[in-house]
């Protein structure tokens, strides 16, 4: 089985003011991520505003990526289709491109019950020979992969993980009570990861590691160690930013963390603005208070 763990980023797909990617500035903030020691990277997750590119824009994504990660960790792809024909067809040619992973969202134009989610990731399991993780975002998406679906999917060998966004933590116990150790089950959401990690979680799919990823792979180190007292002290630094990560407005904020921290674009495709107002000033006072909280840790650490 698969063995993803660590902290794999959900990269935002950075833009011109346009809306036309900017495939330099994506490759570099790949680059930034795996040097400051993340251990996958995941391209075209809803972050990435996998729901507004075309299919030929999502593989110019895929390869751009492919060639800046270049076997360093392991590369995923975010996997978001209406209909199960279409996500089919995307599993495979995106193997065919050469990704080590899929991370497969349930249809994102209708809700599925229980038995339609089943056979959606059903089928896409069985259109290559991918490792996948499960995108459980109920939240966003009003379909909650539950433990009896897991346990009824536990047979499709490629199903390797669940990306848990339900954003009750209680989740992660609730699957290892049904389930055991079947699946690797990845924090979703960046304001539970010391609790998730607590709890056994192995991984962390992350939004904000897009603009800290030395603290945020820090964070992660320390609980693996169980270090939780040291883990804490940053955590607290960083979870008002974290919070930004469950907002609907996800996208906007972290790729403004991103400009606020390293000069990247912020720039986001329509219906998504970019953010103006009170609401910009809001997100700039937490983003920078986060800025200056991090710079005093660290001179204190070195202290």
């Amino acid at each position: 089985m698969t063995k993803w763990t660590g902290v794999f980023p959900a990269v935002t797909t950075k833009l011109s003011e346009n809306g036309e990617i900017d495939v330099e500035a994506t490759q570099s903030s790949i680059n930034r991520l795996i040097e400051n020691g993340v251990s996958g990277v995941i391209v075209l997750p809803m972050l990435g505003e996998n729901a507004s590119m075309s299919i030929d824009e999502k593989v110019a994504v895929i390869e751009a990526a492919k060639e800046t990660v270049n076997g360093r960790v392991p590369l995923l792809t975010g996997l978001a289709e209406i209909t199960s024909t279409d996500a089919v067809a995307r599993a495979r040619q995106f193997h065919a491109l050469g990704v080590d992973g899929l991370m497969v969202f349930p249809s994102i134009g209708y809700k599925t019950d229980a038995r339609e989610t089943e056979q959606w990731y059903r089928a896409v399991a069985s259109a290559s020979p991918l490792p996948i993780m499960v995108y459980n975002n109920p939240i966003a998406y009003g379909v909650d992969v539950t433990p009896e679906i897991l346990q009824a999917l536990s047979d499709c060998e490629t199903i390797v993980a669940v990306k848990e966004e339900t954003g009750d933590v209680r989740r992660v116990t609730d699957m290892f009570v049904a389930l055991g150790d079947r699946y690797r089950i990845f924090c979703g959401v960046d304001d539970q990861i010391v609790e998730s990690m607590s709890l056994g979680s192995v991984g962390w799919v992350s939004g904000m590691t897009n603009a800290w990823p030395k603290e945020c792979v820090g964070i992660f180190d320390l609980c693996t160690a169980g270090r939780y007292e040291e883990a804490r002290e940053i955590y607290r630094i960083l979870t008002p930013a974290f919070h930004l990560d469950t907002h609907v407005k996800l996208v906007q904020y972290i790729k403004l963390a991103e400009h606020v921290v390293y000069g990247a674009p912020e720039w986001c495709r329509a219906p998504r603005l970019a953010l103006v107002g009170d609401e910009r000033e809001r997100v700039l006072s937490i983003l920078r208070n986060t800025v200056s909280d991090l710079d005093a840790y660290a001179t204190s650490r070195a202290a």
